[in-house]
Order: structure tokens, then C-alpha cells, then sequence
């Protein structure tokens, strides 16, 4: 059988996660890109997207070691996500689409200043007029911090289709009392519009020893934990600080197979691949 035509828009993904936290720099992209890696290594048939929809710091495309010449191309179907990692024996497929791609290459360092109705159609366009891979079986959504334009516009655009509706989110904080205050409020907007949340992850829980691999504290820990034991939804983990993550994400040698081959002995693997299990079992019974 021929392979099936690509088709814009999100009918035939079969999994749609937001990455959501109220707060800023607490690491939504970089457990968004970890999840997408972790997915990746779990099967060589699996199909895995991002979708950035952070428009004033689009930072997926660095973080998979993209080239800064990257553009969409416009085909008969629509936008063409720009192909990170293909598929192999080992591994399956990481595709990405961002407002990166779409900016010259010489604007790419300039602020996007952007009123609330442009950003409400660009991620509108978004959601209709990118041709992901049929049969795509996780579209990975990192979004900006708050809940703004953005996620307004989101959410009214996927839950506008029944064949659109989102599975759930993920929630990502830090431990420090400041942050999972502002989470708090996310999970409170997640409730007010219906998006059910998977579970929370704890990111900068403690710093991994690059040596010996032990795990010390170093601002606090427990308090995504409390958070999710208070608001009555699973904790997925806590995630340490590890340098030798940062260190293989800024090499951007070999693109996103060079990536995903540096991250096959990152320390933060084994604690990815936990919470991957916990998203997949999440997804069982989910319509």
C-alpha cells in the first residue's frame, strides 16, 4: 500500500500532550525535547512531533541541534515540518515545526514584538496548516510560560475539533515555593477549561554529580510532589540538574542524530524513560 499523503492539520495525530507550567525557566523545552528523545529510543516505529509554540523564545530548534539555515517549505499539503531525527533500526522519527523556521535567518536573534491577535493567528495557522507525517503518534506542544494569547488560543482551537481534543498536559515546575505557586495557577486554568492534567514533573531536583552520579540538593526539593499530592494528580519525578545534559545539547555536532546518539548515555535517560512509561500508561482508555 502506498503510503498515506500527508494532510495539514492534527486529525490524524493520535496523541496531542501540552508541556505547560505557569512560571518561567523552570525547563519546559528542555523536558519537552527529553520526553522527545525518550519516545524516540522506545521503539523504531514510533512517529514523534513538537510543536513550538513559544513565539518569543522559540527555543526547540536549538535545543535538537537543528542547522540556523532551517526553513518550512510550502507543499500542496501545507507546511512542512522540518525533519530532526529520521527514523532507524534503533530508533524512531523526531519532527518539528517553530516560528524559528519561518523568520529569515538575520531576524532570528531580534525580539518578536507581537500583539495578542497576531499570536492568536499564528498559532491558528499552526494547528491548520502544518502537514505532519500521518499517523503521527505523539504531537509534543511546548508552550510559553502564563496563560495568555497563546494558550487561550490553543486550547479554543484544539477543543473547536473533536477530532483535535488533547489528551491531556504535563505540568513542569521547580521545587522552590515561588514557582509552584505560579504552577498552581496553571493546573487552576487547566481545570477551568477541561484540559486534563497527566501528572507534574519536578525539573532541578537536586544537581547529578557528573562523576559519581550521586544526586545532592541544592535549592530544595519535594515541592512539585506536594504540589501534585495537594491537587490530587500524579507526580511523574523529580528531575536533577546534570551538566553532561547541557554539555551534549550545546556540542550541535551531527544535528538530531548526533543528539539523540550523545543522549543514549546521558544520566538523565533513565529518569526520562520512567516518565515516559508513566505517559504511555497515562494515554490507555484516554479518547
Amino acid at each position: 500500500m502506498a503510503d498515506q499523503p500527508p494532510t495539514p492539520g492534527l486529525s490524524s495525530v493520535k496523541n496531542i500532550v501540552l508541556i505547560l507550567s505557569g512560571k518561567g525557566g523552570v525547563g519546559k523545552s528542555s523536558t519537552t525535547l527529553q520526553l522527545a528523545l525518550a519516545l524516540c529510543l522506545s521503539s523504531p516505529s514510533i512517529k514523534i512531533g513538537i510543536l513550538d509554540i513559544d513565539l518569543t523564545g522559540p527555543n526547540i530548534p536549538h535545543l535538537l541541534s537543528l542547522p540556523s539555515a532551517s526553513r518550512i517549505v510550502q507543499t500542496p499539503h501545507g507546511w512542512s515540518p522540518i525533519p530532526a531525527i529520521p527514523a532507524s533500526d534503533t530508533h524512531g522519527s523526531v519532527e518539528c515545526m517553530s516560528l524559528s523556521f519561518l523568520l529569515p535567518e538575520a531576524d532570528r536573534d531580534k525580539s518578536i514584538v507581537w500583539r495578542g491577535p497576531k499570536k492568536t493567528a499564528m498559532v491558528r495557522q499552526f494547528l491548520a496548516e502544518v502537514a505532519w507525517t500521518p499517523g503521527l503518534d505523539y504531537l509534543l506542544v511546548d508552550t510559553p510560560p502564563g496563560t495568555s494569547d497563546e494558550h487561550i488560543s490553543l486550547i479554543e482551537a484544539l477543543y473547536g475539533n473533536p477530532k483535535t481534543h488533547p489528551k491531556g498536559a504535563v505540568l513542569v515546575t521547580t521545587p522552590q515555593a515561588v514557582s509552584t505557586a505560579d504552577v498552581r495557577k496553571e493546573l487552576n486554568f487547566c481545570v477551568k477549561t477541561g484540559v486534563a492534567v497527566l501528572g507534574v514533573i519536578e525539573n532541578m531536583s537536586g544537581f547529578m554529580c557528573p562523576c559519581c552520579g550521586v544526586v545532592t540538593e541544592v535549592f530544595s526539593k519535594g515541592g512539585g510532589e506536594k504540589l501534585a499530592r495537594e491537587s490530587g494528580v500524579e507526580f511523574w519525578g523529580g528531575v536533577p540538574l546534570d551538566g553532561g545534559f547541557v554539555g551534549l545539547v550545546e556540542k550541535r555536532e551531527g544535528g538530531g542524530v548526533g543528539l539523540l546518539e550523545r543522549y543514549r548515555g546521558c544520566g538523565l535517560r533513565g529518569v526520562f524513560e520512567g516518565i515516559v512509561g508513566r505517559l504511555v500508561e497515562s494515554m490507555r482508555g484516554r479518547v
